[in-house]
């Protein structure tokens, strides 16, 4: 009974025999239970066994192995006589089709790894879940599925999409309220495009870009439908006329450069905190404060009388150490040594050292491979420490920044406000300033964006006026082109509806040529985009 659930929970009619391992294989051994079947022909039923036989199907494979289906079936004499079979082989529901040598549920599993991987791709993964099937094997059960049932959608997404790129290009139709693809038609041409909606009656809205074929093919073939331009595309179209503005006043993209003389300080000749010349006491410094303040406090007790153990013992000093204040009749003498005024092997080459830190050159390795040449005979340390010191009190100022593009300019113009940093949001502000052509193209643009956003379409004449009275070329050209197409324009500013959808599923075209290595057949792309939506 286990097994029986395990290959056989959704079908009627099959008892399992037994189940056993050959090889690599996983051989099930079953029979046909039915007492009767139908004929295929006249559809006569019949409990008339003729003969058996034992049918070998592919199943999808357990734990790793492969399943193969020894099935025995009988065939049925047909009990009328004037049917033209004679005879016929009974089929099980769920588990054999006519002619077939897999299980419907591995035939099942095969179409959908075909349809989302196609040839070589999906007889890899196949291979991989221990199927055997060839890449002609897959693409044959693509083009063998029935397609989808087509239904005319309320609002329509029209785009196009290229077969190859700057030569053939199809359209691609999309239902808006499912964001189902519906078609795939072989050309972008105006009477294809009106002949689908021609036969496709009942299209309400059509989502499109400003291409004058699509425009021409919804007219005639749905002259009842509205048009919506697509407000990326829109937005698009204004921004290329941006950069064509900034493109003319590009001069006055750069910030004026500072003419004040700039002098580079010159580092002295020594940062060591090291007095100039042996023999002179520290003056300063941690170490030598703290020997004054305990020379003076041992000075101060053996005033009072006390010996060197009780004013070791309150000051918390090594007797040692209280003794060798007491001997010093001044702090200074303490200060003096070996290690006051010490010179350092890098003292030679300081000076060529501040030499080239006044150049420019900052780079403590390049340095230190420059005095070695020199005839410096020190380590590399000893030149990073004082390069650093070197960094720490003489900073050198930062790079001068990148004068902004074209490409720039128009982001910040074309961007959302809240979107731009604070220094990009201060150099627009200063361009703006210096270039009134581009203030007023900014003033443009954040009103028509004020007006996209709000979907005030109704609006959109008295803006095109606007910008009509004003002096700019390239915006001029933009609202010309509105006008071409001023209904469909003033709809996508105002209706709810956009191409986003429609551009998704142009992407995913995109993806399954790529994964096909261009060289699908339009019907087999239909096929795949079709199914696998």
């Amino acid at each position: 009974m286990f097994l029986q659930d395990l290959w056989f929970h959704q079908v009627e009619g099959v008892v399992i025999e037994n189940a056993v391992i050959d090889g690599e294989w996983v051989v099930v051994r079953a029979r046909a239970s039915a007492g009767r079947a139908a004929c295929p022909a006249c559809g006569t039923m019949s409990g008339r066994v003729h003969s058996r036989y034992v049918r070998r199907l592919a199943d999808t494979a357990v734990a790793g192995r492969p399943v193969v289906i020894e099935l025995q079936v009988r065939r049925f004499r047909c009990r009328d006589r004037a049917c033209r079979q004679a005879t016929f082989v009974e089929q099980v529901d769920g588990l054999t089709v006519r002619h077939g040598r897999r299980s419907t549920g591995l035939q099942t599993v095969l179409q959908h790894v075909a349809v989302m991987l196609a040839g070589r791709a999906g007889a890899r993964l196949a291979d991989t879940l221990a199927v055997r099937a060839s890449r002609s094997t897959l693409l044959r059960l693509i083009r063998r599925l029935p397609e989808p049932e087509a239904h005319t959608p309320r609002v329509l997404g029209v785009d196009d999409f290229a077969l190859r790129k700057g030569h053939n290009y199809g359209t691609i139709l999309v239902d808006i309220d499912t964001r189902r693809p519906i078609d795939l038609l072989p050309d972008r041409t105006t009477a294809t495009v009106a002949a689908w909606l021609a036969d496709h009656p009942g299209v309400e809205v059509i989502c499109r870009d400003r291409s004058t074929a699509y425009a021409e093919a919804g007219r005639l073939g749905a002259p009842d439908a509205v048009h919506v331009a697509d407000r990326w595309h829109i937005w698009k179209n204004l921004a290329e006329a941006v950069e064509k503005t900034v493109i003319q006043h590009r001069a006055q993209l750069r910030e004026p450069e500072n003419t004040a003389p700039v002098h580079a300080a010159e580092p002295p000749e020594s940062l060591d905190p090291a007095p100039s010349f042996p023999g002179e006491p520290r003056q300063s410094g941690r170490l030598s404060d703290r020997v004054r303040e305990q020379h003076a406090a041992v000075h101060t007790l053996l005033d009072e009388g006390l010996g060197l153990r009780p004013i070791a013992r309150r000051l918390g000093l090594a007797r040692n150490t209280v003794r060798r204040l007491a001997n010093a009749a001044t702090a200074d003498q303490l200060l003096v040594g070996r290690w006051t005024g010490r010179t350092s092997i890098l003292d030679p080459y300081k000076p060529y050292l501040h030499q080239r830190w006044a150049e420019g050159c900052t780079v403590a390795r390049r340095l230190f491979e420059e005095v070695r040449e020199r005839g410096y005979p020190g380590g590399e340390s000893v030149v990073k420490r004082y390069v650093q010191r070197l960094r720490e009190a003489f900073p050198h100022d930062d790079p001068p920044r990148k004068h902004p593009s074209v490409r720039d300019v128009t982001s910040w113009i074309t961007r959302r406000p809240d979107h731009l940093d604070d220094d990009q949001a201060q150099r627009l502000k200063q361009i703006l300033a210096r270039c009134p052509a581009l203030e007023r193209t900014a003033e443009h643009v954040r009103a028509f964006a004020e007006l996209m956003n709000d979907r005030r379409g109704q609006d959109l004449g008295q803006w095109m006026e606007r910008v009509q009275d004003d002096d700019l070329p390239a915006l001029h050209g933009f609202v010309n082109g509105l006008g071409q197409d001023l209904d469909a324009v003033a709809a996508g500013l105002s209706l709810r509806y956009n191409s986003g959808a429609v551009e998704g599923h142009n992407n995913k075209i995109k993806m399954i040529k790529r994964q096909m290595f261009g060289r699908a057949n339009f019907d087999l792309l239909r096929k795949r985009v079709l199914l696998a939506a």
